[in-house]
């Protein structure tokens, strides 16, 4: 490795890092995701405001899975019979208390609690629902707006609780119509805002009840449970265990944590399930019957409904995957053909895929060419196949790789139709094989819409690299399906080549090797403070990188590990501006020819640039295509770009990336954290190092935060182990 010369320039100390959400936030805490750092902060911020009139494309594709979420919801309450394992559960506060006991003490609990089935709470649709078609363009995809008295009466409730006025269209919202009177029967569905934390509402729930309101209050321990599922799916849970949440509710100072759990059940605002545990050296259950887990210790599980339908219709969809590819669609001379012209993984690949209707591919960067493979082959058999990226920057890859413009879209436009082969008149998308990269970003919402979509009989591939972080949204899709061996899994034996390969190989087995640059791929920059890393980072983006590679600046990024702090996002965003486009900043800081990040969904953020600002809003240019964002959601949805976090970066590669890690983001960094950071450089990497030994620490020793989720149990029940 190389070392660059100190510098002693200095820049101002701010204060403390913020690491980066989605690596730090604990299970059931308040941690916030960092892909939703769009979300408004609790403290008193507008962030409300109308619709605009212009349908976008973030709109067509949250209005399409609106659509299918309606479907999902409808299917489900179809389902009638007996609970298997993992199904939902009733019954009384008693047999709940008992359940808690018999699970703490590690005993089994009693069949009988979880006998009973519940009563269905959602209306049966009256005949099948197709899958969702895409918004066509013009329709008004985006929620109306609250009526204006409902936010005026709501705004009197704020003010006579002492709550920020500016709330109000947000908690409107929320709450609906009636919001006003909701809000003062129970004054903690305040926490229903996204970003209002527990202290403000009990506040505000004294400001209005006055010496009514007691920790005790059921109302409170109901919203305390739901909001606590909310933080742990903002950490990736789709549920929690049940004594994982009846103790963050009994540090939330709630006297009765089980009576609050209960509250929530038997209001309808959460689920609880009953999975089986597969102990070490068991054989995994068949068939899921309740023969077969008569004997296997169980634990109960609590999740909020959107995610659990989201889990068991993703298992649904895949088991229907597996088994409904037509033996005859693998007999063809054409697989076995295109499989022959191919060499290595790649074949292995394409004959996997012959076969099967859902396969798993693993590897790094280089290991991109076999499924580009498999798609080139594909086509060539006239079959309708396309690969489905979360980045541009990602489709644009693909497509240059297999040399059609049309072979590659990203995921959001390929559900909200506003790219790829759009969908046949049952709704299902046109498509033979669907291939999709970088599958460990997929949350268990987009990977349950994706799945969903699907024809009877197409096949889906899902490619790679377990290594790099997992999605943003709850759920980990991709490690559980590869734990879960319900398909063939075909390892890539293609490394990635070059000095940077080579350091990310091992930090993928958890080792910080020193390797051997001689073309100066990779630099390694001692700092002693956040001012000098600062300084240092400029330097290296406007002078050495450019000057030694020939990269411009503003094609390399700089990633660190949180927006906040003396070298966070912020701090770094505002020094580049400063120097690659300085201006007034005039519309909400930002200036024509920003680079800035739009994240118009949680979760997913495209890059683009500023190209003017007028009464609609801010106009940016995203990968080519035209956006425009209304004023009134610049402040959560757009961020200078210059500097990002890993989880923003992820999906994308630069020709020379800058990893900034300041001594106050050692606890941040784990070994995803920095295997995803260091690998978005393609030709040169600098690592401005002020973590001193953390660096190492964190690769060795800090895998990935463990999720609790429920899709394997599901899997094992639906479809038999592969081979």
């Amino acid at each position: 490795m190389s070392t660059e010369p100190d510098s002693s320039d200095d820049t101002e100390n701010t204060g403390p890092g913020t690491p980066d959400g989605d690596d730090s936030a604990p299970a059931a805490t308040g941690s916030e995701s960092e892909e939703t750092a769009a979300a408004p902060a609790a403290e008193g911020g507008s962030t409300g405001g109308e619709a605009a009139a212009q349908v976008t494309e973030a709109q067509a594709e949250l209005a399409a899975q609106k659509l299918e979420r309606e479907r999902i919801e409808r299917r489900k309450a179809d389902k009638a019979g007996p609970i298997d394992s993992g199904a939902k559960l009733s019954g009384t506060a008693a047999d709940l208390l008992a359940a808690v006991r018999a699970v703490e003490s590690g005993a089994r609990p009693a069949a009988t609690v979880f006998s009973a089935p519940e009563p269905p709470r959602r209306l049966a649709a009256p005949e099948p629902v197709p899958r969702p078609q895409p918004v066509p363009a013009g329709t008004p995809a985006a929620p109306p707006a609250p009526a204006q008295e409902t936010v005026a009466a709501v705004r009197r409730v704020l003010t006579d609780g002492g709550a920020p006025e500016a709330l109000a269209p947000q908690v409107a919202g929320a709450l609906g119509e009636g919001a006003e009177d909701l809000l003062r029967e129970d004054p903690w569905q305040l926490l229903r805002v996204t970003g209002v934390r527990p202290e403000q509402a009990d506040g505000f729930a004294r400001a209005l009840l006055g010496a009514e309101c007691a920790p005790d209050d059921e109302r409170r321990g109901r919203a305390l449970t739901v909001w606590l599922l909310e933080q742990a799916a903002l950490a990736g849970h789709t549920a929690l265990e049940l004594p994982a949440l009846t103790a963050a509710l009994a540090q939330r100072s709630v006297p009765d944590a089980d009576e609050a759990v209960q509250s929530a059940l038997a209001e309808g605002e959460a689920l609880a399930f009953q999975d089986a545990v597969e102990e070490p050296g068991t054989p995994p259950s068949e068939g899921g019957t309740e023969e077969a887990e008569g004997d296997r210790p169980v634990r109960v599980l609590i999740g909020l409904e959107r995610y659990a339908l989201a889990e068991e219709s993703l298992a649904d969809g895949l088991a229907r995957i597996v088994n409904s590819l037509a033996k005859e669609a693998a007999t063809g001379a054409g697989w076995e053909s295109a499989a022959a012209s191919a060499s290595g993984s790649a074949a292995e690949l394409i004959r996997a895929v012959a076969g099967h209707g859902l396969v798993l591919h693993t590897g790094g960067e280089a290991a991109r060419t076999e499924p580009v493979a498999l798609l080139t082959a594909a086509r060539s058999l006239d079959l309708r196949a396309v690969a489905a990226c979360h980045t541009p920057d990602g489709r644009d890859r693909v497509a240059a790789r297999a040399g059609e413009a049309d072979s590659a879209v990203t995921v959001h436009g390929l559900l909200a139709g506003t790219e790829g082969p759009g969908r046949d008149a049952d709704g299902a998308l046109a498509l033979d094989l669907l291939i999709v990269p970088d599958a460990p970003r997929l949350d268990v919402e987009s990977a349950a819409m994706v799945v969903e979509s699907l024809p009877d009989g197409a096949r889906l591939v899902l490619s790679g690299d377990p290594a790099q972080l997992w999605s943003a949204g709850p759920g980990r899709v991709f490690a559980d399906l590869l734990a879960a061996r319900v398909c063939p899994q075909i390892a890539s034996r293609t490394p990635d080549p070059g000095p940077l390969g080579e350091l990310l190989s091992g930090i993928g087995i958890g080792e910080l090797n020193q390797v051997e640059a001689p073309g100066k791929e990779l630099v390694i920059v001692p700092v002693r403070d956040a001012a000098e890393a600062v300084h240092r980072t400029l330097q290296l983006v406007l002078e050495s990188v450019p000057r030694a590679f020939g990269v411009e600046p503003g094609r390399t990024v700089v990633i660190t590990p949180g927006h906040g702090g003396a070298a966070g996002t912020r701090a770094l965003n505002a020094a580049l501006k400063e120097r690659l486009n300085p201006g007034p900043g005039r519309f909400g800081g930002f200036d024509p020819g920003d680079v800035v990040a739009h994240s118009a969904a949680p979760g997913r953020t495209v890059l683009g640039r500023v190209e003017k600002a007028d009464a609609d809003g801010l106009h940016l240019s995203c990968a080519g295509a035209p956006v425009v964002v209304p004023k009134e959601r610049v402040e959560q949805s757009v961020r200078h770009g210059w500097a990002l976090t890993a989880h923003q970066a992820v999906g994308s590669r630069w020709p020379a990336a800058v990893v900034v890690l300041p001594g106050d983001a050692a606890q941040a960094l784990s070994r995803p954290w920095v295997y995803t950071a260091f690998g978005r450089a393609e030709r040169h990497l600098s690592v401005v190092h002020g973590v001193e030994q953390a660096l190492a620490r964190a690769v060795a020793e800090v895998p990935a935060k463990p999720r609790t989720t429920r899709l394997p149990v599901l899997l094992r029940t639906q479809v038999p182990p592969a081979g």
